[in-house]
């Protein structure tokens, strides 16, 4: 048995700079308006999925584990401590003292339980319910055959333990995941269909009130377990607002955050003005926008066929065309995440060498294929210079661009024989390499409906995949990474992807507001961990 007060498996600092610290002394009160363009679908935990309502969730809800702001350094969060036991099967979190939900409610452990059992439960259809297919008893309730999860159990009234199936070294991470946050089950039975429109959490902020189509607003909750946070008093997201828009009333003064980022058009304006120097945060992102070749379709269920995409695609280019918000990719992994092998320096640019593995492959005049792209700026414009690129080596891409949906379609079903990911691009829901590989690279994301587009399957790789993640132990952590970056090589090797970039997250906030630049490009709480943020006029 191990005991921990902090996280040392797979914990990382993001940034050097790290641990967090303060550029400005924080101020208590005030008020800070964030503008998007489209309104929220959910504020439910156990449902929302999307990076607009991601972070605002995180903002009114907690789980027994968080990460330190703007790293990816994992720390208990409601869980005041934790063991695992000696066969890595059983974690047991001692619960924090004083944690209240907004209603005034004491959080117990049976709220813990129930939160959990909620996102497995069939009937809540989460998005994120998988993710907990190691917990004891997971197949008899995802299967409708049970209505709790026999792998969790309530010691006493301050401790809960779980229990898995299967040593699972991204348990912790599971743990701070927006799909495991703790909810009350009397305000979410008697709020009923509406329960994602009216959250009730532990967390830093209030809900107060949603009109739809206009504007979310937060208060301050004065009950937070942790002292002297948050430091705004109030936070309201504004929707329907065209970004060009936003950024005009930014300058004036009416907002303070482009929720949405800064628009294409006017990036190189904003970034070339001095006056925006300290007023444009720019941090890195766990995210990669890559090409997937379908490896069970000809010709790209030939190996040289998929190496040649690899080498005629100029990645430069490209991430110029996007205004240098990326870098270019060299592997699946971003160079951000644990795991990234930073002398791996992958296929390089030589359109001549392309041309030969074509030949080598027998198709020496190239062939006609088709590229999926999602049809919204600066996606259409990306895939051209894809199929730029594609034809100078001989071949022929015709452009499918259409809604995500459909191109989430074509993946999904295995019709699309190249898709470039952008603007579905896998950002990930935790920084760990296992998040970056199952879903989509790994033969349980090469099914019918799955996000393993390339439908690439390697079952050799998946075993090795698996045993990393058997290592639970402190010990075994660095030798866990270097097997998992071992499983990314040979990926790279297999080449179902084409990585192209990784995108870097810039962030444009109002002069009034202060913070650490981390805070508002925060890889977990994405984009910006409000709850740390504070406005230096305030009174």
């Amino acid at each position: 048995m191990r005991a921990f007060l902090i996280s040392t498996a797979a914990a990382l600092a993001l940034l050097a700079s790290a641990p967090y610290a303060l550029a400005q002394s924080p101020k208590q009160g005030g008020a800070a308006v964030v503008t998007f363009n489209n309104d929220l679908t959910t504020l439910d935990p156990q449902v929302g999925y999307d990076w607009q309502n991601w972070s605002v969730i995180k903002s009114i809800f907690d789980g027994l584990m968080d990460y330190k702001p703007g790293t990816t350094e994992l720390e208990p969060d409601l869980a005041e401590s934790y063991t695992i036991s000696d066969d890595g099967l059983t974690y047991t979190f001692k619960l924090r003292d004083g944690v209240k939900f907004h209603n005034g409610r004491a959080m117990t452990p049976a709220d813990v339980k129930y939160s959990i059992e909620r996102a497995v439960n069939p009937a809540t259809q989460s998005p994120g319910g998988g993710y907990f297919s190691a917990i004891d008893g997971y197949d008899a309730m995802a299967g409708g055959k049970a209505t709790e999860l026999s792998g969790i159990r309530i010691v006493d009234d301050k401790t809960v333990s779980i229990t898995l199936t299967r040593p699972d070294a991204t348990f912790l991470h599971l743990m701070a995941i927006n799909f495991a946050y703790i909810v009350p089950k009397e305000e979410v039975e008697k709020a009923g269909a509406d329960w994602g429109k009216k959250p009730v959490g532990t967390g830093a902020f209030k809900f107060t009130e949603w009109v739809p189509g206009q504007r979310i607003v937060l208060e301050r909750n004065k009950d937070y377990y942790k002292p002297g946070v948050p430091y705004l008093d109030k936070l309201t997201f504004e929707f329907g607002q065209d970004p060009t828009v936003a950024i005009l009333r930014l300058k004036n003064g009416e907002v303070d955050i482009m929720g949405d980022g800064i628009p294409p058009a006017q990036f190189t304006e904003i970034m070339a003005d001095p006056a925006n120097k300290d007023l444009v945060a720019i941090g890195d992102q766990l995210q990669t926008g890559y090409v997937t070749m379908n490896v069970t379709q000809p010709p790209f269920d030939n190996l040289k066929v998929r190496q040649a995409v690899n080498m005629a695609i100029n990645k430069d280019r490209i991430v110029r065309l996007v205004n240098n918000r990326a870098v270019p990719a060299t592997q699946a992994l971003p160079p951000a995440m644990p795991g990234y092998n930073k002398d791996n320096k992958g296929y390089p640019y030589d359109p001549e060498g392309a041309k030969k593995l074509l030949a080598e492959a027998g198709q020496p005049e190239g062939f006609t294929t088709e590229l999926y792209a999602m049809n919204v700026d600066p996606n259409p414009r990306i895939a051209q210079a894809i199929q730029q690129d594609l034809a100078a080596v001989g071949i022929k891409a015709e452009i499918r661009s259409l809604a995500q949906a459909e191109v989430i379609a074509a993946g999904g079903s295995g019709k699309a024989p190249m898709i470039w990911s952008g603007g579905m691009a896998w950002i990930a829901d935790f920084p760990d390499p296992a998040n970056f590989y199952y879903g989509i690279l790994g033969c349980a994301g090469a099914v019918e409906g799955g996000w393993n587009w390339s439908k690439y399957c390697n079952k050799e790789l998946d075993g090795r995949a698996e045993n990393a993640d058997t290592m639970v132990k402190a010990d075994q952590a660095a030798t866990r990474i270097n097997e998992w970056r071992s499983v990314f090589d040979d990926v790279l090797k297999d080449a179902p992807w084409a990585p192209i970039f990784n995108e870097k997250r810039f962030t444009f906030h109002s002069a009034r507001l202060g913070g650490d630049p981390i805070l508002y490009t925060d890889p977990i709480h994405i984009p910006i961990h409000y709850d740390y943020i504070f406005a230096k006029d305030a009174q």
